[in-house]
Parts: structure tokens; C-alpha cells; sequence
């Protein structure tokens, strides 16, 4: 008993040590130099949302989902910027194969949201094809009502689950 009693009591200390220069990691809990998601002196870390070939950053910074307008499959401006903005990073990126589902909000019957999801990934399939991306590496899928991101009863969600989203598959090849 008098043992555990003795090492409790170390460790507290040691704990209680180490945490005596609270700002240690500079003002803003990063260390000197580095910022969020980088590495040590700003380097890029492989995988994160600072590294332009992983698919975090594909996800943050280019952008891995479209949005449509109510029982709509045509792509709108915004829509059609992202898919370019993901067309150049699958072309830059070739290592990588990409997954468009279809989505529908919880309005309509289960069949038709099923077709109207498989015409919004076919769109986006169709674009992304447009500008140079290999149909080969692409593949869609439909998930209707499925699959909701929000479930509620107003626009605010529905609008969120209107949607087609490219998921990355791949890029495991280093």
C-alpha cells in the first residue's frame, strides 16, 4: 500500500511539473512556427488537410460534394466549379479512383429518389468526364433517401440531403 501511495504521489509531482510553462507550444498551442495540420518549420504532414495529394485535403479544400436544387438533377453554377475544381485534382492525382453517390432528400417515393440520386451522379460522372477525368476510374452509385446527412422535416435539411458526393478510393500506392 505504502509503495502505491509513493508512486501516486511521483507522479502527481512529475505532472504537476510538466505543466508549469503554459505557453511551452507558443501563443497559439502550435510551437514556434508551425501551423494547423503542418508539420515541424510548416512542413507538409503526408495524409493531412495541408497535403494536396491526400484526400483530406481533397475533402476541405476542393470540395467532395455538389449540391442540387429540389427534384433537379442539372448541375448548378457553384455545382459545376467544384467538379472542376475536383476534375484537376483527379487529373493531377491519377492514382486514385472516385465514387459519385447520388443523393435525394426524404420527399418522394423510395424509387423515384433512387433514380433522381443515380441522375444527379450521372451528372456529375458526365462533368467530371467532360473535363478529362478517365470514365475508368469513376463509377457511380445511387443511394436515393437512404443515406441523409440531416433528417428533419424543413428546407434547411432538405437542401443538405439533395446532394451527389465524390468518395476517393486508392492513392494507397507509396
Amino acid at each position: 500500500m505504502k509503495r502505491i501511495l509513493t508512486a501516486g504521489l511521483l507522479i502527481a509531482a512529475l505532472a504537476t511539473t510538466a505543466c508549469t510553462n503554459p505557453d511551452r507550444f507558443g501563443a497559439d498551442g502550435l510551437g514556434a512556427g508551425a501551423t494547423a495540420g503542418a508539420g515541424a518549420n510548416g512542413a507538409i504532414v503526408p495524409g493531412s488537410a495541408n497535403d494536396p495529394t491526400s484526400t483530406a485535403f481533397f475533402q476541405q479544400s476542393v470540395g467532395d460534394r455538389v449540391l442540387f436544387a429540389v427534384d433537379q438533377s442539372n448541375l448548378t453554377t457553384e455545382g459545376r466549379a467544384t467538379l472542376n475544381a475536383q476534375a484537376q485534382w483527379l487529373l493531377t492525382n491519377s492514382d486514385y479512383q472516385a465514387v459519385i453517390e447520388g443523393h435525394a432528400d426524404e420527399q418522394g417515393t423510395r424509387e423515384y429518389n433512387l433514380a433522381l440520386g443515380a441522375r444527379r451522379a450521372n451528372a456529375a460522372q458526365e462533368h467530371l468526364i467532360s473535363k478529362g477525368v478517365p470514365a475508368s476510374r469513376l463509377r457511380v452509385v445511387s443511394y436515393g433517401k437512404e443515406r441523409p446527412i440531416e433528417i428533419c422535416s424543413n428546407e434547411a435539411c432538405y437542401a443538405k440531403n439533395r446532394r451527389a458526393v465524390t468518395v476517393l478510393a486508392g492513392g494507397l500506392t507509396s
